[in-house]
């Protein structure tokens, strides 16, 4: 059938070594679909045929995808989309029934992913070079003509000083870094220059502690822990042990590239208005602090001193903050979870449509998830027919709208692979996948096999088993069909509404773990003083106050447990209790507290409550300003009688108690008269 952007889809046997079910291909795909059988060579022409048309294009073939796009812009035609269904759908021991599977994967290809936004880098080939012995100096010397080299020697092990030196050379322990590609800093103490006269070995002057030194690129060959946490990722910063010569020359072509203007991607966008973080110098939401692998996100200070700040230049793109962040500021752009979404949701229906059933969706990465597909496809039995791989920039950025999005939408289980060994910034998915399984096991939707995990391999033949062994457990009820709209957390909680809906589940209240993005702040009315100060933090105005009389609200739809209020709270009231409450009431404010006003005993004027003056009056009453019971009273007063009692009454509010009378010699010696009359 014809897609409604008038898709073409062309489809290719690979010299028939798959079998394309059309009818169900056609069935799903969202296109009209066009076959072949050696699409790349002898029947190139309908290709042509189908880019002369002008309409979208989809080519189910990525291996030969450079020749398409040749073709393409040579005709001056708009780039196809191209989509494997080789390694992923035909190439399989149950390659005859993934005809659902080819039309879910050519009909997901189709949907559009934003541009990603992108930051400059600048490099003017500032480097400096931190070694231990010779190993720095013959590095510098290689990389003299392309950089502006310093090197920096650790001074642990004796140098010969070369005849003649075209960069600087200095002894110094480098003590700390910061800094990215272009604007590094690095701390170094014991900072010396080498003495002219040295002959044999390097003798070094005085040295310095706590001299900065500014590079562009930091080459570390010194042997020593690196500078940085996960330094692989940390672009500008290379490393090498001086003692492996391929790791040299490895670093060293490196450094030489590292001179201009470079682009890498704006991996999070950051909305600081939604951070929840810090209010009035209480921390709340540390969850991304918690979990940057690379220290791109600091707690902010001065102006931003109630935010996080995110580096976009340090940030390597792992995601776990928006995969955890709970209002939404931290949103992941490669792509972002909305589209991604569209993605999943087009995977899945698409399947349903062209009669798959049971599916469970693969979500993968391209460094690693590819190479085992294409392996497993290659030289072992190939996907399960009902497996549904997905291409993520980085499956540690997944967030609980994705996961609970793809069961709602019809996936039988989630499975995200991940290496063997866990890599840095995981643990936020994996509080995602506990997050979606709690859930389902509280709507009586949960498996004895759980319906999200994760596949911690690099064996392929590891995956295929593993995914082969998964129960066929549908659930019993039609997918939702509903849009993703909204940020990641209103997603979530618009899957998880649709599962209740669908499973006719009768369960309001579900239990979930600790730090998950929903829940409920109680109160203890009792202890509460309508001082309102969880009103003036909460980022979510899940907390609200009346204008009109004192009262205090909860919205718990809106509440992430960042924290904040229980953390503010004078009175330490509040605690918090993560939970899913599908009632209605949920969504609907509610009264926790109320009072009604005191009233001004001398103009009748409402305001305050009678609880909050009572509680000041009692943390009062043993101050020395308020000994006097006049001063005590002014309290009780409204703002305006408060002044005037003061003002009219003459009273002064910072006289103290009166001053015993002073005595004098006389007064003692009467005293003692008057004892001895007594005795």
């Amino acid at each position: 059938m014809s897609g409604t952007d008038g898709r073409i889809a062309l489809v290719c046997s690979c010299e028939d070594t798959m079998r394309l079910d059309e009818k169900a291909i056609a069935r799903g795909c969202g296109a009209e679909l066009r076959t072949a059988e050696q699409l790349c060579m002898k029947q190139l022409d309908r290709f042509m045929a189908a880019l002369a048309t002008g309409r979208p294009l989809t080519v189910a073939c990525t291996a030969q995808a450079p020749l398409f796009g040749q073709e393409a812009e040579q005709a001056q035609a708009a780039t196809p989309t191209f989509v494997n269904v080789r390694e992923h759908a035909g190439w399989s021991a149950e390659g005859k029934a993934a005809g659902a599977k080819m039309a879910a994967l050519i009909a997901a290809a189709a949907e559009p992913m934003p541009a990603t936004p992108l930051v400059p880098l600048e490099s003017g080939g500032v480097t400096l070079v931190l070694g231990r012995d010779a190993v720095a100096l013959d590095v510098a010397a290689r990389l003299q003509d392309r950089l502006d080299l310093t090197v920096l020697l650790t001074g642990t092990e004796d140098v010969t000083p070369p005849r003649a030196v075209p960069f600087p050379v200095m002894k110094g322990h480098a003590r700390a870094a910061t800094g990215y590609l272009g604007a590094f800093e690095v701390t170094v103490d014991g900072a010396a220059m080498p003495r002219p006269s040295s002959r044999a070995r390097y003798e070094w002057g005085p040295g310095k502690d706590g001299a900065t030194s500014h590079a562009d690129v930091v080459l570390d060959l010194t042997g020593n822990p690196p500078l940085f946490p996960t330094h692989e990722v940390r672009q500008g910063y290379l490393r090498a042990d001086p003692a492996d010569a391929l790791a040299v020359e490895r670093a060293i072509a490196a450094a030489a590239d590292l001179l201009g203007t470079f682009d890498k991607p704006r991996f999070i966008t950051f909305d600081a208005a939604l951070c929840a973080h810090s209010r009035n110098r209480r921390t709340g939401c540390t969850r991304c602090l918690d979990l940057c692998p690379t220290g791109a996100i600091t707690p902010g200070i001065g102006p931003q001193k109630d935010q996080v700040v995110i580096s976009a230049e340090i940030c390597a793109g792992c995601g776990a903050c928006a995969a955890v962040c709970p209002t939404g500021a931290a949103t992941y752009t490669l792509p972002p979870a909305a589209a991604l979404a569209r993605r999943i949701r087009t995977l899945l229906l698409a399947y349903r449509e062209a009669g798959g059933e049971a599916p469970v969706l693969l979500l993968h990465d391209e460094a690693q998830g590819e190479p085992m597909l294409d392996a497993l496809g290659r030289h072992g039995d190939g996907l399960p027919a009902r497996v549904l791989p997905l291409l993520v920039n980085e499956p540690t950025a997944l967030d609980l709208s994705l996961l609970a999005g793809a069961l709602a939408w019809g996936a039988s289980a989630v499975r995200v692979l991940l290496p063997g060994k866990r890599r840095h910034g995981a643990e936020g998915v994996f509080r995602n996948i506990d997050y979606v399984n709690a859930a389902l096991d509280g709507l009586g939707l949960g498996h004895a096999t759980a319906r999200a995990a994760a596949i911690e391999t690099d064996d392929p033949f590891t995956l295929g088993e593993t995914l082969a062994a998964l129960p066929r457990a549908p659930f019993a009820f039609a997918p939702s069909t509903h849009q993703a709209i909204g940020a990641p957390r209103e997603m979530a909680l618009q899957a998880l509404r649709a599962l209740r809906t669908a499973a006719n589940a009768r369960v309001e209240i579900v239990p979930m773990p600790a730090l998950a993005p929903f829940g409920v702040a109680h109160v203890n009315a009792a202890g509460c003083t309508l001082c309102l100060a969880c009103t003036s933090v909460c980022p979510t105005s899940a907390f609200s106050a009346n204008p009109e009389t004192p009262q205090l609200r909860f919205l718990e739809d809106a509440c992430v447990q960042c924290g904040l209020c229980a953390a503010t709270c004078p009175e330490k009231v509040i605690t918090l209790e993560p939970r899913l409450n599908f009632s209605e009431a949920a969504a609907v404010p509610r009264v926790v507290k109320e009072e009604e006003p005191a009233a001004c005993p001398r103009c009748g004027k409402l305001f305050g409550t009678k609880a909050s003056i009572a509680r000041v009056k009692a943390k009062l009453s043993a101050h020395w300003m308020f000994g006097d019971p006049k001063k005590l009273a002014l309290l009780e007063l409204c703002e305006d009688c408060r002044i005037t009692e003061a003002t009219m009454g003459g009273l002064d509010p910072y006289a103290g108690a009166e001053r015993p009378a002073v005595k004098t010699t006389e007064d003692y010696l009467r005293e003692a008269e008057r004892s001895k009359k007594t005795q």
